[in-house]
This record gives C-alpha cells, structure tokens and sequence, in this order.
C-alpha cells in the first residue's frame, strides 16, 4: 500500500491517496480535486472510495463531487445529517476496496459523529489510521467548533476517543489526521510531521494526562475561532456545487476606482513592503506569498461582500481563488491585473513608512505618548506586548478603529503579516500607520533595553 498526502498548506490540512493494487482510497478531500485526479492518474488507481472523517468546518470538501466525478462511494458519518446520498460510516462498520479495510471507528471530540478509520491489508494488519480531527500529532482537535453549549462533553468525548485509538491499535501503527499543521481546528499546538499510535501514548495531552486536567487545560486554550468557519459545516452537509476555477472577471481602472470609492473589499497580494510602498488608496493588503492568506480573508471580509483582487500577473490571481473557493468564497466581483501606477488611471498612490522593533523603541523613546497597536491575538497577547500598546486583534480591527485615534500609529503583531493588514485598514479610514515589519517574539536586545516589553501588557 502506498499512502500519499495531499498537502493545504493554507489551512493547515491534510488529505490522503492510499493506493493498492489500481484501487485507491481518499481522505477528506479539499475542495479543488483536481489535485487528487491527478495524483490518481499518475498512480494508476481507480478511487473506489471517498472517505469523510467528519463534517468539516475549517473548509469546503471536495468529497461529494469527487466522488461523483470518479463514480466512487461517498463515506459519511453516519450521525450527521446531510442532503445527499452517501454509504454511512457507523461504527465497528468494515469498508473494502481492492486489498484495502478500513474499520470505522466512532471517535467523538472534534464533533458529535467524528469517525477515525484504521487501515488493515487483506490479511488483517493494520497498516495506519486516519485521524481527521481527533488523535493529531501531540494536540487533539479543538471541541468548540459545534456551539459552547457542547464544549465540556465533546472534549470529555475526545479524551476517551483518542485513549480508544491507542488501546485497539498495535503501537507502531503510522498516525495520518488532517488537522493539525497550523489549522485553528487544532485545540493546542501540534509538534512533528509524522507518529505513531505509540510515540503519542507518550506525548499527547490525552493520553498523558488525566481526564479533568487534560478537559480544564484544553478548554482554558482555546483561541478565537475564524468567522468563515460558521459557514462550512452547513455548506457541507447540503452538499457542495462543483468547484470553479476560472479566472475572475477583469476590471478596469475606472471601476477600480469606483469600487474603492464605494468602500468594498479590494485585496492587493503583494508583499507587505511593496504594498507600504505604494498602493491604491482604499486598498486592502492580504500578502498572498504567505500561508495565512485565506485565514485572514475568510476572517475578516464579511460573508458575500463584493470582493476585488488585485494582483501582479493573471497567474498570481488564479492561485489566490483556489486558496479562496476552500473556504467558499466563490464568487469574485473581478479582478485586476498590474502595478499601482498601472491601475490607479492618472490619481496619485498612497504609502506609508515600515520600520522595525528597534525603530519602534527610538520613536517610543522620542514620544512617550507614540500611539502602538498589537494586531495579535488574545492568547498571544497574554504573554505580554508592547509597553503601553493598545490590543485589538486583527479579526476585530475593522469593527474597533474608531478606538484608534487620528494621526500617527505604530501597528505590530507576531510576524508583520497582520500587522500589514492593520496598517492597510487603518490607513483606509485615515489614519498614519507605520507597520512594524516583524515579529513580536525577534524585538532585539537594544529595544528590550529601552522597555520596549511589557510582560504585563493588557
């Protein structure tokens, strides 16, 4: 059996291609499957069946088309409720494809019907186990994503889910979740790129701890979640349309201009400095070379606003809508293609300065009273910030600027990407940003010896 991972880095997930004997197997799909046809066709297998671990609520599936694309059976949960036809998956339940088994196994926690699904040769062996949501490496998934009302039993749920998992699986089974590689569906940090059900018997919370402390900790750690995740679950269960790919509609500079003077969302995917450099005014920067792309656009453009894109080549479009139709953003109001000075048809471009830590602690050195924002977010923040900043997360800038007073602001966070997307909204509503480009955690010793750290911030 060869089992091949289908890597969305954007999310942070994971889905599988296991392949044995022309026959092959998928797990929990992303939305363009185009990727997973072609690794098909470069296997030479024939997918039999498409596998869910659970209803997803960090992105769109792919599994419905592709499983009606290839003429394959649709592996659901069996609790979930969907508007399709699916083979459900309920417990103790024996798939076969080819040589291929794969028991279902109920492992609630990420949600109510989550299933994991342990691979077996022809012969009984176990050969690895699909995870989704539930046992990730040395994290479990969050357990708040179906409403607070089920937080404190989904996560007891989990607890015992991923303590199943090691006790009916040989140790040295291979661990393969789709959660876990910088998704937010992650509760706690994830650590490795690979394990085993018995390297996790020794580091996962789970399993290491005993049950109230791991439910108190865990749930004392979860962070915000997305706004885009609200959607998906639901969208997931109706079944979703096919996948578009095409290229937006372009736009020209006229309505450019008139879709910037109305206010919408238009996205520059340029870098952050060159953005600061020069950009049309009212335009938003969401650095597209950066994996956090489609987090923060799914978190901050509101569900069906007009969104505009603009980028530096078709190409660099193209790729940024297959980040954006993951977390259904479909559909596009356009697209433009070039430079500022290229798009803005003859009206001036606008800037602003980026400096560093070290710059940020001569100008608060110059100006005690230097007005600074921390994009970051809450659990960032806990453990300290920027002497006498002010804290708005960056998926509360847009409703929270008017807390931001006119003139000049310094804006950081963890690395300088939500901070070019603070600088971008605040300089839209007409304050002076200057983006701190970097990270809180690199501030040097020179600007921790002018105070420029706060463990205390709030």
């Amino acid at each position: 059996m060869q089992i091949d991972v289908i890597e969305t880095t954007g999310l942070g997930d994971r889905s599988y291609l296991v392949s044995a004997d022309g026959v092959g197997v998928v797990v929990d799909p992303q939305r363009d499957i185009d990727r997973v046809l072609t690794l098909t066709e470069k296997r030479g297998v024939r997918i039999a069946l498409v596998l869910e671990t659970h209803l997803h609520n960090d992105y769109v599936t792919g599994g419905l088309e592709l499983a009606r694309t290839v003429g394959a059976d649709y592996v659901v949960p069996a609790g979930d409720t969907v508007a399709y036809d699916r083979v459900p998956a309920a417990d103790g339940d024996v798939l076969e494809a080819g040589p291929m088994r794969l028991r279902v196994l109920h492992t609630p926690g990420h949600t109510h019907h989550h299933v994991s699904y342990a691979l077996a040769d022809a012969d009984g062996t176990v050969q690895a186990v699909f995870t989704g949501g539930s046992m990730l490496y040395g994290a479990t998934g969050r357990t708040d994503l179906v409403g607070p009302e089920h937080t404190d039993e989904l996560t007891h749920a989990q607890y015992h889910s991923v303590r199943r998992l090691v006790e009916e699986l040989p140790a040295g089974t291979p661990v393969f979740p789709s959660h876990g590689f910088g998704s937010f569906c992650a509760a706690t940090p994830t650590s490795g790129d690979s394990s085993t059900v018995g390297e996790q018997a020794q580091v996962n919370p789970a399993l290491t701890q005993d049950e109230q402390t791991f439910v108190d900790q865990l749930i004392a750690g979860l962070t915000a979640i997305p706004a885009w995740y609200t959607h998906m679950g639901p969208v997931n269960a109706a079944g979703p349309a096919p996948v578009d790919l095409s290229m937006p509609r372009l736009v020209d500079p006229a309505e450019l201009a008139d879709r910037l003077s109305a206010g919408e969302w238009v996205i520059d995917l340029r870098s952050r400095t060159a953005f600061a450099a020069g950009h049309l005014p009212g335009a938003l920067n969401f650095e597209f070379a950066v994996a956090n792309f489609v987090t923060y656009v799914g978190w901050l453009v509101p569900w069906g606003a007009p969104l505009t894109l603009i980028g530096e080549t078709e190409q660099q479009v193209a790729d940024a809508r297959r980040e954006l139709v993951r977390i259904g953003i479909d559909r596009l109001a356009g697209a433009a293609i070039g430079s500022p000075e290229q798009l803005a048809a003859g009206q001036d471009t606008a800037s602003y300065p980026v400096s560093d830590f070290a710059g940020l602690a001569t100008a608060m050195a110059a100006d005690p009273q230097l007005v600074v924002v921390d994009a970051r977010r809450a659990d960032e923040r806990a453990g300290g910030g920027v002497r006498g900043s002010r804290h708005i997360p960056i998926h509360e800038m847009a409703d929270r600027i008017d807390e931001v007073p006119d003139g000049d602001v310094w804006v950081y966070c963890g690395s300088g990407y939500r901070a070019s997307i603070a600088a971008s909204l605040l300089a839209r509503n007409g304050r002076r940003p200057v983006l701190v480009d970097g990270g809180y955690g690199d501030a040097d010793a020179g600007a921790a010896a002018v105070g420029l750290h706060d463990d205390d911030a709030r």
